[in-house]
């Protein structure tokens, strides 16, 4: 009785630290092929624009993944940090926030490659300016001269943010 109870101790302790070192190795290469890609600040790389039949569409490309994207009716567009005015002409303004993102590297230098201020002619979208790459935030804002009716989603491969204005048919 004794011995048969030694051998149940045994393999149940054998079994427990089987199971505990499988266990404590599959989190470890989980983290390593998943865990690294979430760990980076996604990049900013881009920002587009592109007309539709029936939207006008804004897309930010990002490198990594996309992060969580706020997209908030503003009265005006400033810059972040300093506060200053945005020089888009329009009457209604969308301000859209990524966060955490970046729009530079580690070392400060630029990623984002697209435009700064620009001035767009499409049937909703009239202009769109970068304006903020502050504190793990980058910003846009986007100009209207009719309140927008929008939609926003993640596209993936490459990875990108899109905010879709829906307009009347101009096809």
């Amino acid at each position: 009785m004794k011995h048969l109870r030694r051998r149940q101790i045994t393999a149940l302790a054998t079994g427990m630290l089987l199971a505990a070192g499988i266990s404590l190795a599959a989190p470890a290469s989980a983290a390593a092929a998943t865990g690294s890609a979430r760990t980076q600040t996604p990049l900013v790389v881009n920002a587009r624009w592109g007309g539709h039949c029936t939207y006008d569409r804004l897309v930010i490309d990002v490198k990594g993944y996309v992060p969580q994207v706020t997209v908030t009716p503003v009265a005006h567009l400033v810059y972040d940090g300093s506060g200053k005015p945005v020089p888009l002409a329009g009457k209604y303004f969308l301000e859209v926030r990524l966060h955490p993102a970046a729009g530079h590297d580690d070392a400060g230098q630029n990623v984002y490659q697209g435009p700064k201020l620009v001035k767009i002619y499409l049937p909703k979208l009239k202009g769109m300016a970068l304006t903020g790459d502050y504190e793990g935030y980058v910003t846009f804002g986007a100009a209207f001269d009719t309140k927008p009716s929008y939609t926003s989603s993640v596209l993936h491969g490459p990875e990108r943010f899109v905010l879709d204005v829906a307009h009347p048919n101009v096809c």
